[in-house]
């Protein structure tokens, strides 16, 4: 624990995050550590680890982290289906609309992926159905998956 502490601390520096706050291994000076244990939240995010990351987040880690491509944590956590991870990402105050470098967003990847207890979290939590390119409706609209948290699940 005291490792990760330390590593989250320069994970969090301004000298290691550019300055739209995200990680890459291109960073000056970023130390070798610091770029594995930021690849370890992404694989946390990916596989739903609630306590990892959340962990992480409380010791200072910023909440929206993103990896090269502008993914953030809750993006990574809502494509692979992670329900718990995403409510508790969304319940520290992670931006629900935040884009990656391709402009889409967490709700989006969930509708993609239909994902339909991610996707009835975002609605309820006030995510912008309409941000983005494509934007989670239009996603929909093409994948036939609904945005009414009230519907039945297909």
């Amino acid at each position: 624990m005291r490792h990760e502490l330390i590593l989250s601390r320069r994970i969090m520096a301004p000298e290691f995050l550019r300055e739209n706050g995200s990680m890459t291994e291109t960073d000056a000076g970023l130390p070798d550590d610091a770029i594995e244990f930021a690849h370890q939240l992404f694989d946390g995010a990916r596989s739903g680890n609630v306590s990892f990351v959340s962990s992480a987040i409380a010791q200072g880690v910023p909440v929206d982290l993103s990896d090269e491509k502008g993914n953030t944590l809750l993006m990574l956590a809502a494509y692979h289906g992670h329900a718990a991870l995403v409510e508790t990402l969304v319940n520290v105050g992670a931006d629900l609309n935040k884009q990656n470098d391709r402009g889409q967003t967490p709700l989006a990847g969930a509708v993609f992926k239909r994902h339909t207890d991610v996707i009835t979290l975002f609605v309820r939590s006030g995510a912008d159905l309409d941000a983005g390119t494509p934007s989670a409706r239009a996603t929909a609209l093409m994948f036939e998956v609904s945005l009414d948290p009230t519907a039945p699940e297909s």
